[in-house]
């Protein structure tokens, strides 16, 4: 049997076992509010394998502070001297990783250590912005260049930020960096185009686009595949994608014409939103075959509406932001045993198909 034939067959239980589980009267994930501190709104946006989160709520003031869920509620990490923060990473350790107004009222990087914020400073000019981490505690970004002449992605080591350059042009984001230290985000080249790149060690390499002018990588897991979204042939959608070291692969809609990827874990499991036939925007998890509307894989009675999922773990647990009780609330999705199982099963699929080639070398 081909690993093709196995992975569609893997896939196939798959999403019979979620049938069965929803049968039963529950999803296969169950949902968790993660609340705020003190004000309407919360988001999260970064989760690790103890099921720690990092993102931002509101405030009685209904100002953002960037938080750490572990396990109860949220913590507020506070600011570098301003008056708001956002966490937007966070690594197996739970540091976090983010960006804080300072007390010079600009925005700065920032890592939270686990009992302090740190600022990271810039790369001349006046603003940056911290955007993954990984489990070294190295962060990527972006960062004004000096006279903010420029936009750049940058690395940081934990000691020192370096320029990561750009495609040709004069703009860069570092998105995503896995425990490799492979890099993902986009660039402008030299005709104005910003396209989707993956750095390896000096080399930023172009992973061109779904036939549009645009592309955009948000996400890179530790086999270098890398998740985003690009512009179809002629800018006429925006639709998430999954590069796989060779190729990138349109995952398409929920029936409506746009579609985002935002997270992806190291078995190829991605999360974004989607529109739908009816023009909602609704999270969606795609498990290396088929794309689901999040929303039809929790308790259909839960009260929620999931707007967009921005993380994964490797585990499975998947964090967001929806709407409860007419407020935008932070989730985070735990699969239920059953649905581990089945992860699983679609997960060692996706490993028989790759290109073995492709894996990093330590």
């Amino acid at each position: 049997m081909s690993s093709r034939t196995i992975a569609g067959a893997a896939f196939a239980v798959l999403a019979l076992g979620w049938v069965l589980v929803q049968a039963a009267g529950a999803g296969p994930f169950t949902i968790i509010d993660l609340g705020t501190l003190g004000g309407n709104e919360s988001c999260a946006f970064g989760v690790n394998e103890k099921a720690q989160v990092a993102g931002l709520a509101h405030i009685s003031t209904q100002a953002d502070r960037a938080f750490l869920y572990s396990g109860s509620t949220p913590t507020n990490l506070g600011t570098l001297g301003g008056a708001q923060s956002t966490g937007t990473c966070i690594n197996a350790s739970g540091q976090v990783g983010g960006v804080s107004f300072t007390s010079s009222d600009v925005q700065h990087a920032f890592l939270y250590n686990g009992s302090k914020m740190v600022d990271l400073n810039t790369l001349g000019g006046s603003q940056s912005s911290a955007l993954s981490i990984n489990d070294s505690g190295q962060l990527v970004g972006w960062a004004y260049t000096a006279g903010n002449a420029e936009r750049h992605a940058f690395f940081y080591n934990g000691s020192t930020m370096t320029d990561l350059g750009t495609l040709g042009g004069t703009d860069s984001v570092g998105r995503a960096i896995n425990n490799s230290g492979q890099i993902a985000g986009y660039a402008t080249n030299s005709g104005g185009a910003t396209h989707a790149f993956r750095r390896t060690g000096a080399t930023m390499a172009d992973l061109g686009t779904l036939g549009g002018t645009n592309s955009y990588a948000y996400a890179i897991n530790a086999f270098g595949e890398v998740a985003g979204y690009s512009y179809t042939a002629g800018d006429a959608a925006q639709h998430a994608f999954l590069y796989n070291g060779s190729t990138m692969l349109d995952l398409g809609t929920l029936g409506g014409t746009n579609s985002r990827a935002w997270g992806i874990d190291d078995w190829g499991r991605v999360v974004g939103y989607a529109y739908t036939s009816g023009g909602d925007q609704h999270a969606f998890f795609y498990n290396g075959s088929t794309m689901f509307d999040l929303n039809t894989l929790i308790d259909a009675g839960s009260g929620w509406t999931l707007t967009s999922a921005y993380g994964i773990s490797k585990g499975g647990a998947i964090v967001g932001q929806g709407t409860i009780g007419g407020q935008s609330h932070a989730f985070l999705l735990t699969p239920e045993p059953a649905t581990l199982a089945l992860l699983a099963l679609g997960g060692l699929a996706v490993l028989r198909r790759r290109n073995r080639q492709a894996w990093p070398r330590c």
